[in-house]
C-alpha cells in the first residue's frame, strides 16, 4: 500500500478515533509497515477499552530509535465547515478532527519509517526502529504510552531515543521543537469557617474573610525564577466557590482548585511549603497531586534534529520546552532522551481543525533526513 503522507492522513482522518477508540487504525498501519518491510515484530495491549501497539525491527542492536504518538483524538464538537470525520481540502488546507493533532505526525512517520527500510534494507541489522502508538493520549493516559512502556522495560526493549510527532510548530513545520516539558501539579486547599447569618458577623467565621489578602500570595505567584529553558513556576489559581448561592448566609467552607506548571526547580513539597506557610494559622487542608513530571532532554539528540531541521527547512529551529503535558514525559521518567516535532498547533482541540499539506509533507522529509542520518 505505497500511500503518500498526504493520502495516508486523509484515510486516518477518516476514522472517527476519538478516546479511547481506535476504530481499525493499527491494522492499517501493519498492513502498510509489513507490505514493504516483512520483518516487524508487534506487540498490542488492551486494557479499559485503550488499545496500544508497538512495531519493531527484530534485529537488536545498540541503538533503537522509537517514533510515538497517540491516533485517538477529541471529540469535535459542532459547527465545522465540512464533516470533521470526512477529510476536506479548502482554501490550502486540510480540514477534520486530527489533522494537526496528530494524525499527521503519525502519518508522517509511518510513511518516512517504510520508506526508510524500503531504501535501506539492511538498515535494521545496525538500527532498531520501532513505532508506538495508543489511543489514550488525550484522556487519562493510564492504559496508554506508560503502560507500553512498562512492558517494554520488561522485556528489555525500551529505545535509546525516541521522537514524538506532536504539532510543536508555531508557523510553520520546523520553527519549533519541543526538549523538554514542565511538570504538572493540581492542588485543592479547603478552608474552614462557620456558617451564620450576615446579620450577625461576630457569630460567624467567614472562611472567605479568612483568605482575605492571603489571596494575592496565591493567585498568580511565581514560586521561582525559571531558568533559560523553564519560565518560572507559578500558582495558578482555577476555582473558587463557597456558600449557597444567597446573599444572607455566609458560607461554612471555601475551596480553592489550583495548578502548577512547575519547572524542575521547584517541587511538589516546595508547592506545599509555600502554602501551608501562606495559610499558617487558618483551618484548611491541603490536598496536592503530581501529575506529571518535568524532564529536559540535552543530548545529541537535539543537536541532530536541529541539524535536520535546518537542512530540511533552511533554518534552526527553536528550542522551548512551554505547552501542556504530553505522552514525551513518559520517555523522560525512564531517563529516555526524547524530542518532538510535528507540524503547528494553531488549530488543535478547536473546531475546524486544518492543517497544510506542505507542513505534512515537510515533516516527513525532516523525518526521513533524521533516519539517514541516524543511520549514517
Amino acid at each position: 500500500m505505497n500511500l503518500n503522507p498526504i493520502a495516508l492522513l486523509e484515510k486516518l482522518i477518516a476514522y472517527p478515533s476519538t478516546t479511547p477508540n481506535e476504530c481499525g487504525i493499527y491494522t492499517l498501519i501493519q498492513e502498510i509497515l509489513t507490505h514493504a518491510y516483512g520483518e516487524f515484530e508487534i506487540i498490542t495491549q488492551e486494557k479499559e477499552g485503550v488499545k496500544n501497539i508497538f512495531l519493531y525491527t527484530p534485529h537488536k542492536t545498540r541503538e533503537h530509535l522509537c517514533f510515538a504518538g497517540h491516533i485517538d483524538v477529541v471529540p469535535p464538537g459542532e459547527g465545522w465547515i465540512s464533516d470533521p470525520f470526512t477529510p476536506t481540502h479548502t482554501d490550502g488546507y486540510l480540514y477534520g478532527r486530527g489533522a494537526q493533532d496528530m494524525k499527521s505526525g503519525v502519518s508522517a512517520f509511518v510513511c518516512a519509517v517504510r520508506d526508510f527500510l524500503a531504501r535501506n534494507p539492511k538498515a535494521s541489522q545496525d538500527l532498531r526502529l520501532s513505532i508506538l502508538l495508543t489511543s489514550d493520549e488525550e484522556g487519562e493516559g493510564t492504559y496508554g504510552t506508560q503502560y507500553m512502556l512498562a512492558e517494554l522495560e520488561s522485556r528489555g526493549l525500551l529505545p535509546t531515543m525516541a521522537i514524538i510527532a506532536e504539532p510543536t510548530a508555531h508557523q510553520t513545520c520546523g520553527d519549533t521543537i519541543k526538549v523538554g516539558r514542565r511538570g504538572s501539579i493540581n492542588g485543592k486547599i479547603k478552608i474552614f469557617g462557620k456558617q451564620g447569618h450576615v446579620a450577625y458577623p461576630q457569630n460567624c467565621i467567614n472562611p472567605t474573610e479568612l483568605l482575605g489578602a492571603r489571596l494575592g500570595e496565591l493567585a498568580g505567584v511565581n514560586l521561582d525564577e525559571g531558568n533559560a529553558h523553564f519560565d518560572p513556576s507559578k500558582l495558578v489559581i482555577t476555582d473558587i466557590r463557597g456558600g449557597m448561592q444567597v446573599v444572607n448566609v455566609t458560607p461554612n467552607d471555601l475551596s480553592i482548585l489550583f495548578n502548577v506548571r512547575n519547572s524542575p526547580q521547584t517541587t511538589k513539597d516546595d508547592v506545599e511549603s509555600y502554602v501551608r506557610k501562606v495559610l499558617e494559622g487558618l483551618d484548611f487542608t491541603l490536598e496536592l497531586r503530581q501529575s506529571s513530571v518535568g524532564f529536559l532532554t540535552t543530548s545529541a539528540l537535539v543537536t541532530m534534529m536541529s541539524a535536520c531541521i535546518d537542512s530540511v527547512c533552511g533554518h534552526a529551529p527553536e528550542l522551548s520546552t512551554s505547552g501542556g503535558t504530553s505522552d514525551a514525559r513518559f520517555f523522560g521518567a525512564r531517563g529516555i532522551p526524547v524530542v518532538e516535532v510535528g507540524v503547528p498547533n494553531d488549530t488543535i482541540h478547536a473546531i475546524n481543525e486544518r492543517v497544510k499539506p506542505q507542513d505534512v509533507q515537510k515533516l516527513y522529509e525532516i523525518f526521513m533526513h533524521f533516519l539517514a542520518q541516524v543511520n549514517a
